[in-house]
Parts: C-alpha cells; structure tokens; sequence
C-alpha cells in the first residue's frame, strides 16, 4: 500500500469516527466549546421584564416548588436537555458559573426530561449544579426555547441576556455581569 493511500485512509476513518463513535460526540462538544462565544448583554434601556414570577417547577427530588421563590434575586435560568449535543456542551462552563456564583445568583438548570436520564447524565460528568424539572404545559415567565436556551435576569425581573445557542458561558463578559447584578440593590 502506497503510503499517500495510506494516510488517507487514516484521514477517512478519523472524519468517520466522527459519526459512528463516541469520539464523535466528545470530539463535536470539545469543537462547540472551543468557538463558543460569550453571549450578547442586553442594552440596560433594552431590556424587557419577566411576565412575572409564579411558576411551578420539581427540584431533583421531584417536589414541586414556586418560582417565586427568587424574586429581587439575580437568576441564571438555563433550559438543556441531556441528549443535546449544544446544550452539553455549555454545562461545563455553567458548572463552573455556578461554583463560583451559587450563593450569589439563584441557578435554574430546567429541563423536561424524566429523572433517570438527567441523573445518569449529571453523575456521569459530575455535575453538582442543581436540576430543575419544568411542568409541561405550566405557564412561565419566560419565553421557552424548543430545546435550549439561557436567561440572566436582574433583581427586579430585567433580562439581561437572551440566548438559544450556545456560548461560553464562563467568561470575563458574563461575570463582569453577573458581579454588577449581584451588587447592585
């Protein structure tokens, strides 16, 4: 075999692993998070306010809780769904956003998605930010994204930042939000 041919080949059977195999999967994450973006910040003038606070989720426990809960706090609402590629991709960077912040800003990871599989998926990557379940067919205060999508909203219920596709969300743009947000009253 001439030795062109054979790096070639060689070439072919690393793209093709890209779609047959779990190298594939961890090879299109690493990709979305190498040229993810931070997020647009929303102009303070800009910015719309959240159609109130009553909303009805499940804890990972599977209790029901009230939205409202996290009124005149700083909120980081984050919709993913494990079997996402674009949404896995983000939790790295929201895990590290949540270590950082969590006694700062409330954390709603929601999903729509049955227990057993976000908790397989959260131990698998060792996840410890807190999951929440959306109630399908629940009214919310914000608009929800077909499969992800992330808020950041202030105290008094302004969306700083909109997005449905994926961005770093540890970043320099983000925090230096996130640190104006926490501290202002």
């Amino acid at each position: 075999m001439k030795r062109k041919t054979f790096f070639t080949l060689i070439i072919m059977a690393f793209v093709l692993s890209f779609f047959v195999t779990p190298v594939g999967y961890w090879g299109k994450i690493w990709l979305m998070r190498v040229f993810a973006s931070p997020p647009d910040i929303i102009k303070v003038e800009d910015r719309q306010q959240i159609d109130g606070y009553d909303w009805k989720l499940k804890d990972a426990n599977w209790d029901l809780f009230n939205f409202n809960e996290s009124k005149g706090k700083v909120l980081f609402v984050h919709f993913w769904a494990s079997w996402n590629t674009p949404s896995a991709a983000e939790l790295k960077g929201i895990q590290e956003l949540y270590d950082r912040y969590s006694n700062q800003v409330d954390f709603y990871l929601i999903t729509n998605e049955e227990r057993e599989p976000v908790e397989e998926f959260m131990a698998k990557n060792k996840y410890t930010f807190p999951v929440t379940y959306r109630i399908v067919g629940e009214d919310a205060p914000v608009k929800i994204p077909k499969i992800q999508g992330t808020y950041i909203i202030d105290k008094n219920g302004a969306i700083a930042v909109y997005a449905e596709e994926p961005h770093d969300w540890d970043n320099n743009t983000v925090t230096q939000l996130l640190d104006s947000l926490s501290n202002t009253p």
